[in-house]
């Protein structure tokens, strides 16, 4: 798997803004890339230490949508937890 495959892109939330305090940044990667293929291309991309990775995979939800209320089901997505050892990132604004 190539590199620009595996991170699709940062995660910003009110909750993961408030996380980069403690050096943690969110993305969210490809559902077939696992903790080794993550840390090489973030470290590739940005040229930072990564210290721990934990990763969620996140059941989709289902929710009603238009004026019949049909049920729509959202995507599967995984999300990668990267705690930083070395460097910052400028994805993120500052909390």
């Amino acid at each position: 798997m190539q590199i620009d495959q595996i991170i699709i892109k940062p995660l910003l939330t009110e909750k993961t803004t408030s996380q980069v305090k403690n050096n943690i940044y969110t993305f969210l990667v490809n559902k077939d890339a696992n903790k080794f293929q993550i840390k090489r291309a973030l470290e590739e991309l940005y040229s930072i230490k990564i210290g721990e990775i934990k990763i969620v995979n996140r059941k989709g939800k289902k929710i009603k949508v238009g004026r019949m209320r049909k049920e729509k089901k959202l995507p599967n997505v995984k999300v990668a937890y990267v705690k930083l050892l070395k460097g910052n990132l400028d994805v993120f604004p500052k909390a």
